[in-house]
């Protein structure tokens, strides 16, 4: 199992509540986190608060703070410009620096780019030479997987051929280090036109993700598996 893994996310949801819950992070870096339309994410906050299973360093954005740092490291840029986080307590709390424009004299902030070691996105769909294209809401996962030194996009099915869509975004095979056809691997969230949100998984995380041992051996039954369960 891997450990002291700096996790990065604008919203993080189950998955990281998982991994947090696991051990496996030592640093979470972020604009939101809960869980969608339930409340907390309960091993996240139970790491802050009680350092368990391991202390949690964290380090909070606002989104367009992480957005703009997603940017910064897709386009190999050290830093973003933005006129965000002036008036909050964030400045004093998070890496950003305050900068004076040179040409104008606004004041500004700078964040530092975002450029993780490894990206992992869901798509809904890519060709055989490795090409993927979404839709709906993507959100950064374009940004992410430009920004990173490696990158695993898995995807609901694998066609032919691409076919255009309004909106839809294309990565292309050259940018992602590897793709897999992973189907349902958006779950328990959705793939717009084809998997739904799983509600009642969201609800039921909620209820048993409260308690350390509750939590523990549905990691081990679901997730890690017998042989590593004592680990």
């Amino acid at each position: 199992r891997r450990r002291d893994l700096t996790l990065v996310r604008m919203t993080p949801d189950l998955i990281y509540d998982q991994l947090i819950g696991a051990g496996c992070a030592r640093k979470l870096i972020f604009s939101w986190g809960g869980n969608p339309g339930v409340g907390s994410l309960h091993r996240f906050r139970d790491a802050v608060e009680h350092a368990w299973p391991v202390p949690l360093e964290i380090e909070e954005h606002s989104h367009a703070g992480m957005a703009n740092r997603y940017a910064a490291g897709a386009a190999d840029m050290p830093c973003a410009l933005m006129r965000g986080y002036v008036g909050t307590d964030l400045m004093s709390r998070t890496t950003v620096a305050p900068i004076t424009c040179p040409f104008t004299g606004a004041r500004l902030v700078a964040v530092p780019a975002l450029q993780p070691d490894v990206a992992i996105v869901h798509a809904q769909e890519a060709d055989r030479e490795g090409n993927v294209q979404l839709w709906g809401i993507p959100g950064v996962q374009k940004e992410a997987v430009l920004a990173s030194q490696r990158s695993l996009v898995t995807v609901e099915r694998i066609v032919d051929e691409l076919e255009p869509r309004p909106g839809g975004i294309v990565i292309p095979a050259w940018v992602a280090t590897a793709v897999a056809e992973v189907p349902g691997g958006s779950r328990p969230s959705y793939s717009l036109d084809i998997t739904d949100r799983d509600n009642d998984f969201y609800r039921f995380w909620d209820k048993m993700s409260r308690d350390r041992d509750q939590f523990t051996e549905w990691m081990n039954e679901n997730v890690l598996g017998k042989e590593v369960s004592n680990r």
